[in-house]
Protein backbone atom coordinates (compact mmCIF):
# COMPACT_ATOMS: atom_id res chain seq x y z
CA UNK A 1 0.00 0.00 0.00
CA UNK A 2 1.17 3.59 -0.96
CA UNK A 3 2.48 5.50 2.32
CA UNK A 4 -0.25 8.52 3.13
CA UNK A 5 2.97 10.95 2.29
CA UNK A 6 3.39 9.43 -1.05
CA UNK A 7 -0.19 9.19 -2.77
CA UNK A 8 0.72 9.83 -6.27
CA UNK A 9 2.66 6.30 -7.00
CA UNK A 10 3.75 2.91 -5.69
CA UNK A 11 7.09 1.73 -5.20
CA UNK A 12 6.80 -1.37 -7.65
CA UNK A 13 10.37 -3.85 -8.45
CA UNK A 14 12.28 -1.95 -11.24
CA UNK A 15 13.76 -4.59 -14.00
CA UNK A 16 13.88 -1.64 -16.89
CA UNK A 17 13.07 0.56 -15.22
CA UNK A 18 9.91 -0.19 -14.96
CA UNK A 19 8.24 2.92 -14.83
CA UNK A 20 6.45 3.19 -11.33
CA UNK A 21 2.97 4.38 -11.09
CA UNK A 22 2.67 8.13 -10.00
CA UNK A 23 -1.37 8.79 -10.40
CA UNK A 24 -3.94 8.38 -8.27
CA UNK A 25 -7.54 8.73 -9.68
CA UNK A 26 -8.52 12.40 -10.20
CA UNK A 27 -9.29 13.43 -6.83
CA UNK A 28 -7.54 11.49 -5.04
CA UNK A 29 -4.84 13.57 -2.35
CA UNK A 30 -3.45 16.97 -2.65
CA UNK A 31 -1.53 17.32 -5.72
CA UNK A 32 2.50 16.39 -5.76
CA UNK A 33 5.42 18.99 -5.34
CA UNK A 34 6.48 20.67 -8.20
CA UNK A 35 9.48 18.80 -9.81
CA UNK A 36 12.47 20.00 -9.26
CA UNK A 37 14.10 21.39 -12.67
CA UNK A 38 16.58 19.21 -14.40
CA UNK A 39 19.53 20.36 -16.53
CA UNK A 40 19.43 17.13 -19.16
CA UNK A 41 17.72 16.93 -20.93
CA UNK A 42 15.44 20.03 -21.36
CA UNK A 43 15.16 21.62 -24.84
CA UNK A 44 16.09 24.92 -24.38
CA UNK A 45 19.50 23.60 -22.56
CA UNK A 46 20.34 21.36 -25.24
CA UNK A 47 19.62 23.34 -28.04
CA UNK A 48 21.90 25.80 -26.65
CA UNK A 49 24.15 23.25 -26.67
CA UNK A 50 23.56 22.65 -30.27
CA UNK A 51 23.88 26.17 -31.09
CA UNK A 52 27.19 26.20 -29.27
CA UNK A 53 28.53 23.06 -30.98
CA UNK A 54 26.70 21.70 -33.33
CA UNK A 55 24.30 18.76 -33.41
CA UNK A 56 25.61 15.40 -32.26
CA UNK A 57 28.80 14.24 -30.58
CA UNK A 58 29.50 17.30 -28.28
CA UNK A 59 25.71 17.04 -27.15
CA UNK A 60 26.59 13.34 -26.91
CA UNK A 61 29.66 14.11 -24.50
CA UNK A 62 27.37 16.42 -22.58
CA UNK A 63 24.63 14.33 -22.25
CA UNK A 64 26.89 10.77 -21.51
CA UNK A 65 28.56 13.27 -18.29
CA UNK A 66 25.13 13.94 -17.10
CA UNK A 67 24.20 10.76 -17.01
CA UNK A 68 26.96 9.51 -15.42
CA UNK A 69 26.26 12.65 -12.69
CA UNK A 70 23.11 10.64 -12.24
CA UNK A 71 25.01 8.60 -9.41
CA UNK A 72 25.28 11.47 -7.31
CA UNK A 73 21.78 13.11 -7.68
CA UNK A 74 22.46 15.87 -5.46
CA UNK A 75 25.36 17.07 -6.79
CA UNK A 76 24.14 16.82 -10.41
CA UNK A 77 20.63 18.60 -8.97
CA UNK A 78 22.47 21.42 -7.42
CA UNK A 79 25.68 22.20 -9.84
CA UNK A 80 25.48 24.82 -12.64
CA UNK A 81 25.38 23.67 -16.32
CA UNK A 82 28.48 22.59 -17.74
CA UNK A 83 30.15 25.24 -20.14
CA UNK A 84 32.63 24.97 -22.89
CA UNK A 85 35.71 25.88 -23.87
CA UNK A 86 34.97 27.86 -27.63
CA UNK A 87 36.59 25.66 -29.91
CA UNK A 88 39.30 28.47 -31.22
CA UNK A 89 41.18 28.06 -27.59
CA UNK A 90 40.32 24.76 -26.39
CA UNK A 91 43.34 22.27 -25.53
CA UNK A 92 41.12 19.36 -26.07
CA UNK A 93 43.13 17.05 -29.34
CA UNK A 94 41.07 16.88 -32.29
CA UNK A 95 38.29 14.44 -31.98
CA UNK A 96 38.69 10.89 -34.34
CA UNK A 97 36.36 10.15 -36.64
CA UNK A 98 32.98 8.92 -35.70
CA UNK A 99 32.41 5.56 -36.39
CA UNK A 100 28.45 4.61 -37.40
CA UNK A 101 27.90 0.88 -37.20
CA UNK A 102 26.66 -0.79 -40.42
CA UNK A 103 23.61 -2.18 -40.24
CA UNK A 104 24.83 -6.18 -40.72
CA UNK A 105 27.39 -5.11 -37.83
CA UNK A 106 23.83 -4.51 -35.71
CA UNK A 107 21.89 -7.98 -37.10
CA UNK A 108 24.93 -9.77 -35.74
CA UNK A 109 25.58 -8.51 -32.19
CA UNK A 110 21.55 -8.49 -31.66
CA UNK A 111 20.36 -10.71 -28.72
CA UNK A 112 17.15 -12.90 -28.30
CA UNK A 113 13.90 -10.56 -27.49
CA UNK A 114 15.50 -7.60 -28.97
CA UNK A 115 14.28 -5.86 -32.21
CA UNK A 116 15.64 -5.70 -35.45
CA UNK A 117 17.17 -2.58 -36.93
CA UNK A 118 18.97 -0.61 -39.72
CA UNK A 119 20.82 2.46 -39.41
CA UNK A 120 21.61 5.01 -41.94
CA UNK A 121 24.99 6.42 -42.48
CA UNK A 122 24.77 9.56 -44.94
CA UNK A 123 28.09 10.49 -46.49
CA UNK A 124 26.67 13.11 -47.87
CA UNK A 125 29.38 16.43 -48.18
CA UNK A 126 27.56 19.32 -45.93
CA UNK A 127 28.86 22.44 -44.82
CA UNK A 128 30.96 22.56 -41.74
CA UNK A 129 28.12 23.64 -39.34
CA UNK A 130 25.01 22.59 -38.07
CA UNK A 131 22.25 21.71 -40.59
CA UNK A 132 19.03 20.87 -39.22
CA UNK A 133 17.10 17.87 -41.01
CA UNK A 134 13.17 18.26 -42.19
CA UNK A 135 10.37 16.64 -41.35
CA UNK A 136 9.94 12.69 -41.89
CA UNK A 137 7.42 11.39 -44.43
CA UNK A 138 5.80 7.88 -44.85
CA UNK A 139 4.84 7.12 -48.19
CA UNK A 140 3.76 3.87 -49.34
CA UNK A 141 6.55 1.58 -48.36
CA UNK A 142 9.16 4.49 -47.67
CA UNK A 143 10.53 6.92 -45.43
CA UNK A 144 11.36 10.08 -46.99
CA UNK A 145 13.15 13.29 -45.93
CA UNK A 146 15.08 16.67 -47.29
CA UNK A 147 18.10 17.34 -45.42
CA UNK A 148 20.47 20.51 -46.76
CA UNK A 149 20.12 20.23 -50.83
CA UNK A 150 18.53 16.59 -51.31
CA UNK A 151 15.51 14.57 -50.70
CA UNK A 152 15.93 11.07 -50.17
CA UNK A 153 13.64 8.08 -49.78
CA UNK A 154 14.58 4.61 -48.02
CA UNK A 155 13.17 1.72 -47.91
CA UNK A 156 10.83 0.74 -44.40
CA UNK A 157 12.05 -2.52 -44.26
CA UNK A 158 15.66 -2.29 -44.31
CA UNK A 159 17.17 1.11 -44.97
CA UNK A 160 18.41 0.54 -48.45
CA UNK A 161 18.22 4.22 -50.59
CA UNK A 162 15.28 3.93 -53.02
CA UNK A 163 15.78 7.35 -55.06
CA UNK A 164 16.62 10.80 -54.30
CA UNK A 165 16.48 14.27 -55.85
CA UNK A 166 19.07 16.75 -55.78
CA UNK A 167 18.33 20.20 -54.97
CA UNK A 168 20.21 23.89 -56.53
CA UNK A 169 19.64 24.84 -53.26
CA UNK A 170 19.33 24.03 -49.94
CA UNK A 171 15.78 23.51 -47.74
CA UNK A 172 14.13 26.12 -45.93
CA UNK A 173 11.13 24.31 -45.00
CA UNK A 174 8.75 21.44 -45.67
CA UNK A 175 5.21 20.72 -44.60
CA UNK A 176 4.47 18.17 -42.35
CA UNK A 177 2.18 16.34 -44.30
CA UNK A 178 2.15 15.06 -48.10
CA UNK A 179 -0.83 14.78 -50.55
CA UNK A 180 -3.02 12.05 -50.29
CA UNK A 181 -1.46 10.77 -53.32
CA UNK A 182 2.12 11.54 -52.05
CA UNK A 183 2.73 15.03 -53.34
CA UNK A 184 4.80 18.10 -51.38
CA UNK A 185 5.87 20.99 -52.07
CA UNK A 186 8.88 22.04 -50.52
CA UNK A 187 10.49 26.03 -49.58
CA UNK A 188 14.26 26.46 -51.10
CA UNK A 189 16.74 29.40 -50.69
CA UNK A 190 16.98 31.62 -53.40
CA UNK A 191 20.89 30.97 -53.38
CA UNK A 192 23.67 29.38 -51.26
CA UNK A 193 25.18 32.06 -48.86
CA UNK A 194 25.09 33.03 -45.03
CA UNK A 195 23.44 36.13 -45.93
CA UNK A 196 20.82 37.93 -48.23
CA UNK A 197 19.39 34.61 -48.58
CA UNK A 198 14.82 34.52 -49.34
CA UNK A 199 13.52 31.42 -48.74
CA UNK A 200 11.04 32.24 -51.70
CA UNK A 201 11.62 29.17 -54.15
CA UNK A 202 8.69 26.52 -54.29
CA UNK A 203 9.35 22.82 -55.58
CA UNK A 204 7.41 20.18 -56.06
CA UNK A 205 8.69 16.69 -55.52
CA UNK A 206 6.56 13.21 -56.26
CA UNK A 207 7.31 10.69 -52.66
CA UNK A 208 6.31 7.97 -54.82
CA UNK A 209 8.13 8.70 -58.05
CA UNK A 210 11.05 10.49 -56.90
CA UNK A 211 10.81 12.97 -59.57
CA UNK A 212 11.14 16.69 -59.41
CA UNK A 213 7.99 18.61 -60.55
CA UNK A 214 7.32 22.56 -60.78
CA UNK A 215 9.40 25.27 -59.61
CA UNK A 216 7.67 28.81 -59.02
CA UNK A 217 8.72 31.76 -57.44
CA UNK A 218 7.48 33.25 -54.19
CA UNK A 219 5.76 36.72 -55.18
CA UNK A 220 6.79 39.99 -53.21
CA UNK A 221 4.11 40.86 -50.18
CA UNK A 222 4.99 44.13 -50.21
CA UNK A 223 4.79 44.49 -46.50
CA UNK A 224 7.93 46.11 -46.77
CA UNK A 225 10.15 43.04 -45.39
CA UNK A 226 13.03 43.50 -48.11
CA UNK A 227 14.06 39.38 -47.28
CA UNK A 228 11.49 36.12 -46.50
CA UNK A 229 13.63 34.96 -43.80
CA UNK A 230 10.95 32.94 -42.21
CA UNK A 231 8.13 30.91 -44.14
CA UNK A 232 5.88 28.43 -42.32
CA UNK A 233 4.23 25.70 -45.01
CA UNK A 234 1.31 23.09 -44.77
CA UNK A 235 -0.85 21.07 -46.59
CA UNK A 236 -4.27 19.90 -47.07
CA UNK A 237 -5.62 17.85 -49.74
CA UNK A 238 -4.33 19.30 -52.68
CA UNK A 239 -3.70 22.45 -51.71
CA UNK A 240 -0.51 23.72 -50.34
CA UNK A 241 -0.43 27.01 -48.04
CA UNK A 242 2.71 29.25 -47.25
CA UNK A 243 2.85 32.11 -44.53
CA UNK A 244 5.42 35.22 -45.78
CA UNK A 245 6.08 38.44 -44.18
CA UNK A 246 2.47 38.57 -42.16
CA UNK A 247 0.74 37.51 -45.37
CA UNK A 248 -0.28 34.16 -46.70
CA UNK A 249 -1.85 32.49 -49.89
CA UNK A 250 -2.90 29.13 -51.26
CA UNK A 251 -1.58 27.40 -54.39
CA UNK A 252 -2.74 23.82 -55.90
CA UNK A 253 -0.10 21.00 -55.25
CA UNK A 254 -0.11 19.71 -58.56
CA UNK A 255 0.52 22.93 -61.17
CA UNK A 256 1.78 25.57 -58.35
CA UNK A 257 -1.25 27.69 -59.69
CA UNK A 258 -2.36 29.95 -57.26
CA UNK A 259 -5.68 29.46 -55.45
CA UNK A 260 -6.47 32.41 -53.37
CA UNK A 261 -5.09 35.01 -50.72
CA UNK A 262 -6.12 33.94 -47.20
CA UNK A 263 -8.26 36.17 -45.84
CA UNK A 264 -6.65 38.82 -43.72
CA UNK A 265 -8.85 39.67 -40.31
CA UNK A 266 -8.40 42.81 -38.78
CA UNK A 267 -5.95 44.42 -40.59
CA UNK A 268 -3.59 46.20 -38.68
CA UNK A 269 -3.94 43.84 -35.54
CA UNK A 270 -3.95 40.07 -36.84
CA UNK A 271 -0.95 38.94 -38.78
CA UNK A 272 -1.08 35.10 -39.56
CA UNK A 273 1.88 33.68 -38.20
CA UNK A 274 1.90 30.02 -38.74
CA UNK A 275 0.12 26.90 -40.40
CA UNK A 276 -1.08 23.59 -39.47
CA UNK A 277 -2.02 20.92 -42.25
CA UNK A 278 -3.52 17.38 -42.70
CA UNK A 279 -7.69 16.37 -42.79
CA UNK A 280 -7.96 20.26 -41.88
CA UNK A 281 -5.77 23.70 -43.03
CA UNK A 282 -5.54 25.78 -39.79
CA UNK A 283 -4.13 29.15 -39.75
CA UNK A 284 -3.07 30.82 -37.25
CA UNK A 285 -2.63 34.55 -36.19
CA UNK A 286 -1.42 36.64 -34.00
CA UNK A 287 -3.53 39.48 -32.75
CA UNK A 288 -3.47 43.13 -30.59
CA UNK A 289 0.39 43.10 -30.84
CA UNK A 290 0.41 46.43 -30.04
CA UNK A 291 -1.79 46.28 -26.63
CA UNK A 292 0.31 45.10 -24.10
CA UNK A 293 -1.53 42.82 -21.90
CA UNK A 294 -4.33 42.19 -24.31
CA UNK A 295 -2.77 40.56 -26.60
CA UNK A 296 -4.57 37.34 -28.25
CA UNK A 297 -3.88 34.55 -30.98
CA UNK A 298 -6.69 33.22 -33.09
CA UNK A 299 -6.85 29.72 -35.14
CA UNK A 300 -9.33 29.38 -37.91
CA UNK A 301 -10.14 26.72 -39.78
CA UNK A 302 -9.38 27.66 -43.75
CA UNK A 303 -11.68 25.53 -46.50
CA UNK A 304 -8.43 24.11 -48.38
CA UNK A 305 -10.22 24.97 -52.13
CA UNK A 306 -11.97 27.89 -51.49
CA UNK A 307 -10.66 29.59 -48.80
CA UNK A 308 -13.45 30.16 -47.12
CA UNK A 309 -13.20 30.35 -43.40
CA UNK A 310 -15.36 27.82 -41.27
CA UNK A 311 -14.77 29.20 -38.30
CA UNK A 312 -12.65 31.28 -35.63
CA UNK A 313 -11.05 30.67 -32.07
CA UNK A 314 -9.06 32.94 -30.23
CA UNK A 315 -7.32 32.88 -27.00
CA UNK A 316 -8.07 34.80 -24.31
CA UNK A 317 -6.49 38.11 -23.56
CA UNK A 318 -2.52 37.42 -22.80
CA UNK A 319 -2.06 33.89 -24.43
CA UNK A 320 -1.06 32.81 -27.04
CA UNK A 321 -1.24 29.05 -28.89
CA UNK A 322 2.08 27.04 -28.68
CA UNK A 323 1.59 23.91 -30.43
CA UNK A 324 -1.53 22.33 -32.21
CA UNK A 325 -0.96 18.57 -31.11
CA UNK A 326 -4.08 17.27 -33.86
CA UNK A 327 -6.40 19.20 -36.40
CA UNK A 328 -9.03 16.65 -36.44
CA UNK A 329 -10.24 16.90 -33.82
CA UNK A 330 -8.48 20.40 -33.13
CA UNK A 331 -6.32 20.19 -29.99
CA UNK A 332 -3.72 22.80 -29.36
CA UNK A 333 -1.41 23.95 -26.33
CA UNK A 334 -1.80 27.81 -24.77
CA UNK A 335 0.35 29.65 -22.48
CA UNK A 336 0.43 32.96 -20.59
CA UNK A 337 2.52 35.16 -22.74
CA UNK A 338 5.15 36.19 -20.03
CA UNK A 339 5.16 32.99 -17.37
CA UNK A 340 5.19 31.03 -20.95
CA UNK A 341 5.59 27.05 -20.36
CA UNK A 342 5.22 27.53 -16.61
CA UNK A 343 1.26 28.14 -17.06
CA UNK A 344 0.44 26.09 -19.89
CA UNK A 345 -2.73 24.01 -20.71
CA UNK A 346 -4.18 22.02 -23.59
CA UNK A 347 -7.38 23.04 -24.93
CA UNK A 348 -9.71 20.70 -27.35
CA UNK A 349 -12.26 22.60 -29.64
CA UNK A 350 -15.28 20.98 -31.30
CA UNK A 351 -16.26 21.48 -34.93
CA UNK A 352 -17.30 25.33 -34.41
CA UNK A 353 -14.25 26.55 -32.73
CA UNK A 354 -15.89 26.37 -29.83
CA UNK A 355 -14.24 25.41 -26.07
CA UNK A 356 -14.70 21.57 -25.33
CA UNK A 357 -12.52 21.10 -22.68
CA UNK A 358 -9.72 22.74 -21.05
CA UNK A 359 -6.95 20.62 -19.32
CA UNK A 360 -4.32 21.64 -17.10
CA UNK A 361 -2.01 18.94 -17.03
CA UNK A 362 0.59 20.58 -14.42
CA UNK A 363 -0.52 18.89 -11.57
CA UNK A 364 1.16 15.49 -12.56
CA UNK A 365 3.91 17.48 -13.39
CA UNK A 366 3.66 17.01 -16.93
CA UNK A 367 5.27 19.69 -19.02
CA UNK A 368 4.64 21.63 -21.99
CA UNK A 369 6.14 20.08 -25.50
CA UNK A 370 9.83 20.40 -24.23
CA UNK A 371 9.21 22.39 -21.65
CA UNK A 372 9.30 25.31 -24.04
CA UNK A 373 7.02 27.35 -26.43
CA UNK A 374 7.97 28.59 -29.65
CA UNK A 375 5.90 30.63 -31.61
CA UNK A 376 8.21 30.97 -34.37
CA UNK A 377 8.59 27.25 -35.38
CA UNK A 378 6.62 25.14 -36.98
CA UNK A 379 2.98 24.92 -35.01
CA UNK A 380 2.91 20.66 -35.26
CA UNK A 381 6.10 19.56 -33.82
CA UNK A 382 5.04 18.26 -30.19
CA UNK A 383 7.49 15.20 -29.81
CA UNK A 384 5.67 14.95 -26.24
CA UNK A 385 2.25 14.59 -27.28
CA UNK A 386 -0.04 12.34 -29.77
CA UNK A 387 -4.44 12.08 -30.24
CA UNK A 388 -6.45 9.79 -30.83
CA UNK A 389 -9.18 8.10 -29.46
CA UNK A 390 -10.86 10.77 -27.89
CA UNK A 391 -7.59 10.69 -25.57
CA UNK A 392 -4.36 13.16 -25.31
CA UNK A 393 -1.29 11.56 -24.49
CA UNK A 394 1.84 13.79 -22.76
CA UNK A 395 5.34 12.54 -22.18
CA UNK A 396 7.97 14.56 -21.21
CA UNK A 397 11.33 13.31 -19.50
CA UNK A 398 10.19 10.98 -17.06
CA UNK A 399 6.73 11.11 -17.41
CA UNK A 400 3.44 9.86 -19.57
CA UNK A 401 -0.65 10.08 -18.74
CA UNK A 402 -3.35 9.96 -20.79
CA UNK A 403 -6.86 12.31 -20.42
CA UNK A 404 -10.17 12.53 -21.71
CA UNK A 405 -10.45 15.28 -23.98
CA UNK A 406 -14.35 15.14 -23.01
CA UNK A 407 -13.97 14.67 -19.44
CA UNK A 408 -10.40 16.16 -19.26
CA UNK A 409 -9.71 13.54 -16.53
CA UNK A 410 -6.62 11.80 -16.11
CA UNK A 411 -7.34 8.09 -17.32
CA UNK A 412 -3.51 6.47 -16.27
CA UNK A 413 -0.30 7.86 -15.97
CA UNK A 414 3.63 5.92 -15.32
CA UNK A 415 6.74 7.87 -14.51
CA UNK A 416 10.32 6.31 -13.10
CA UNK A 417 12.44 7.65 -10.90
CA UNK A 418 14.42 9.82 -12.90
CA UNK A 419 16.29 7.60 -15.10
CA UNK A 420 14.89 8.28 -18.35
CA UNK A 421 15.83 10.76 -20.73
CA UNK A 422 12.17 10.75 -22.43
CA UNK A 423 8.55 9.41 -22.86
CA UNK A 424 7.61 9.74 -25.82
CA UNK A 425 3.50 8.83 -26.88
CA UNK A 426 3.68 7.35 -29.86
CA UNK A 427 -0.35 6.12 -30.83
CA UNK A 428 -3.22 5.05 -29.04
CA UNK A 429 -4.04 1.93 -29.29
CA UNK A 430 -7.73 -0.12 -28.68
CA UNK A 431 -9.09 -0.31 -25.28
CA UNK A 432 -7.53 3.44 -24.16
CA UNK A 433 -4.17 1.75 -24.46
CA UNK A 434 -0.78 3.77 -25.79
CA UNK A 435 1.86 3.24 -27.42
CA UNK A 436 4.91 4.79 -25.97
CA UNK A 437 8.78 5.48 -26.74
CA UNK A 438 10.97 5.46 -23.74
CA UNK A 439 14.29 6.85 -24.85
CA UNK A 440 17.27 5.14 -23.12
CA UNK A 441 20.51 6.42 -22.25
CA UNK A 442 23.48 6.42 -23.42
CA UNK A 443 25.10 3.06 -22.35
CA UNK A 444 21.48 1.59 -21.99
CA UNK A 445 18.63 1.13 -25.05
CA UNK A 446 15.61 2.38 -25.25
CA UNK A 447 12.00 0.33 -25.77
CA UNK A 448 8.82 0.71 -26.99
CA UNK A 449 6.26 -0.23 -24.79
CA UNK A 450 2.10 -0.09 -24.56
CA UNK A 451 0.18 1.06 -21.46
CA UNK A 452 -3.44 1.43 -20.65
CA UNK A 453 -5.92 1.41 -17.88
CA UNK A 454 -4.08 0.37 -14.63
CA UNK A 455 -0.62 2.16 -15.32
CA UNK A 456 2.22 -0.04 -14.59
CA UNK A 457 0.39 -3.53 -14.12
CA UNK A 458 -0.25 -3.02 -18.01
CA UNK A 459 3.38 -2.27 -19.12
CA UNK A 460 4.49 -4.71 -21.85
CA UNK A 461 6.95 -4.63 -23.84
CA UNK A 462 6.32 -3.67 -28.22
CA UNK A 463 9.93 -3.68 -28.77
CA UNK A 464 13.13 -4.19 -26.40
CA UNK A 465 15.52 -2.00 -28.81
CA UNK A 466 19.31 -3.82 -28.86
CA UNK A 467 21.69 -2.75 -26.14
CA UNK A 468 24.15 -2.82 -29.96
CA UNK A 469 22.32 0.46 -31.16
CA UNK A 470 21.79 2.26 -27.68
CA UNK A 471 25.01 4.84 -28.14
CA UNK A 472 23.72 5.91 -31.93
CA UNK A 473 19.85 5.85 -30.42
CA UNK A 474 20.74 7.89 -27.78
CA UNK A 475 23.08 10.31 -30.07
CA UNK A 476 20.10 10.35 -32.84
CA UNK A 477 17.29 10.63 -30.49
CA UNK A 478 17.85 12.36 -27.60
CA UNK A 479 16.89 15.90 -29.50
CA UNK A 480 15.24 14.44 -32.74
CA UNK A 481 12.07 13.25 -34.75
CA UNK A 482 10.32 9.94 -34.73
CA UNK A 483 7.85 8.43 -36.16
CA UNK A 484 5.23 5.17 -36.18
CA UNK A 485 3.86 3.20 -38.97
CA UNK A 486 3.01 0.02 -38.29
CA UNK A 487 5.15 -1.91 -35.61
CA UNK A 488 8.51 0.42 -36.81
CA UNK A 489 9.47 3.40 -35.07
CA UNK A 490 12.21 5.96 -37.18
CA UNK A 491 14.06 8.35 -35.45
CA UNK A 492 16.32 10.70 -37.00
CA UNK A 493 18.38 13.55 -35.34
CA UNK A 494 17.21 17.04 -35.77
CA UNK A 495 20.22 18.44 -37.29
CA UNK A 496 23.59 16.98 -38.48
CA UNK A 497 27.07 18.40 -37.82
CA UNK A 498 29.05 19.19 -41.36
CA UNK A 499 32.12 18.44 -39.65
CA UNK A 500 33.20 14.43 -40.77
CA UNK A 501 34.94 14.26 -37.37
CA UNK A 502 31.68 14.19 -36.03
CA UNK A 503 29.66 11.82 -38.02
CA UNK A 504 26.49 10.52 -36.73
CA UNK A 505 23.82 8.23 -37.63
CA UNK A 506 21.07 10.16 -40.55
CA UNK A 507 17.85 7.59 -39.72
CA UNK A 508 17.63 4.87 -37.17
CA UNK A 509 14.92 2.44 -37.32
CA UNK A 510 13.60 -0.44 -35.18
CA UNK A 511 11.03 -3.26 -35.32
CA UNK A 512 9.89 -6.89 -34.23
Amino acid sequence: MPQSHEPWYRHGPPPWPVPDNPYAPEGYGPPPPPPPRRRWPLAAAVLALLLLFGAGTYVLDALSRADRDRTDRAGAESGAPPTATPPTTSTRPAPSPSRIPTAAEIARQRRAGEASAWIVDDRTDLPRRHIPTQDLWIVGDTVVQAVYKRVVAHRLSDGTEVWSVDLPTPVCETPVNPTPDGKVVIVLQNVEAWTGTRCDQLRMIDLRTGKAGWHEQLADTDSGDDDTIIVDSAISGGTVAIVQSMKAAAYRVVDGRKLYDIPMENPGKCYPGRLAGGSRLLVLADCAIASYGKEYDQVREIDPVTGRVRWRHRTEPGRRIGQVLSVDPVVITTAHRETHAEDWRVVALGPDGGVRRTIDPRPKGLKHCGDSIDTSANAQQCREAVVGGGLVLLGGTDRVGAYDLDTGKLLWGVKDKGTSYGYYPLRVGPGRTGIVYQLGTNGRAGRVFRIGPGGVDTVKDVLRLPASTARAEFGTAVVGKNVYVGDRLVITPAGLNGDDNRREPRMLSFAP
